[in-house]
């Protein structure tokens, strides 16, 4: 807890076998108050390494997108009773020390969501960003500040913090599956006027961390163009969209289970793995 407040890192998983142990290692568990972390049915063994960890795991019944596994990260730290929520990439790309830090932003009433840019610190090339991702990420911010009337460093950091307040009130099943999701997170909380702050966090590339191809970096930079549009054309009422309207916020379906070190419990498929 900090400053009263119960503190859940999310952890939205998938085959992060090679690197979810370093990153649980370096969580600050002397102020988290509790782990969760969603696998969305890799095909490694992070399910089998977060049950020998001890870290409280859910798995998707198929492979539905880091959107989703968001949204059901999200919907079991609320039933944790999670006054701060941390989302954190459980493939070591973004440092858990920051956690306190970021923490400490929320519990101490200054923001409602927290990010941490990569941009802010001036070493995302030093640190192994690629040439094209760096500058599609200096234009598609530029574009969504303008459009969103925000002065953030970066809209595309995968490493956040929101207030319990934030979760409850954002309409975010309406949002997409895939990996605009995270992008479109961020349009509402501007969208219904909640504070945004920013630190610095380091920028780590490496062949371990997850990363999007080029093909699927053309589809979030359009997703990111299209969510920056609807945002625009919904605050002149000239158009109304799904994602800004908190009338389309449906339960989730049955689509996960949490899993138990009984591997009875488990997927027929991630069973057969368990006994390769």
């Amino acid at each position: 807890m900090l400053n009263g407040k119960k503190i859940v890192v999310v952890m939205p998983a998938y085959n992060a076998e090679k690197t979810l142990s370093k990153t649980f290692a370096e969580i600050p568990t002397d102020v988290v108050d509790d782990i969760i972390l969603v696998d969305d049915n890799s095909s490694d063994a992070t399910i089998e390494l977060a049950q020998e960890i001890g870290i409280t795991a859910f798995v998707h019944d198929q492979n539905m997108g880091y959107g989703r596994n968001q949204k059901t990260c999200y919907v079991e730290a609320l039933k944790k009773d999670a006054d701060i929520i941390i989302m954190l990439h459980p493939d070591y790309q973004y440092t858990p020390n920051l956690i306190v830090s970021m923490s400490g932003m929320i519990a101490f009433g200054e923001y409602d969501a927290v990010l941490a840019s990569r941009i802010i610190g001036g070493g995302a090339l030093k640190g192994g960003m690629p040439l094209y991702k760096y500058v599609s990420n200096r234009f598609l911010t530029a574009f969504q500040n303008i459009l969103i009337e925000q002065k953030l460093s970066e809209y595309h950091t995968g490493y956040r913090a929101f207030s319990r307040e934030i979760l409850e009130f954002l309409p975010l099943k309406a949002n997409s599956d895939d990996f605009v999701f995270d992008n479109e997170m961020i349009a509402q909380i501007a969208y219904f006027g909640f504070r945004i702050g920013e630190l610095s966090c380091p920028t780590k590339y490496f062949p371990e961390a997850s990363s999007i191809n080029f093909r699927r970096s053309v589809k979030y930079g359009f997703g990111v163009l299209n969510t920056s549009l609807k945002f625009r054309l919904q605050k002149w009422n000239l158009k109304k969209y799904a994602i800004f309207n908190r009338d389309n916020d449906e339960l989730p379906k049955n689509y996960y289970k949490q899993v138990e070190k009984d591997t009875n419990y488990l997927p027929d498929e991630l069973n057969s793995r368990r006994l390769q």
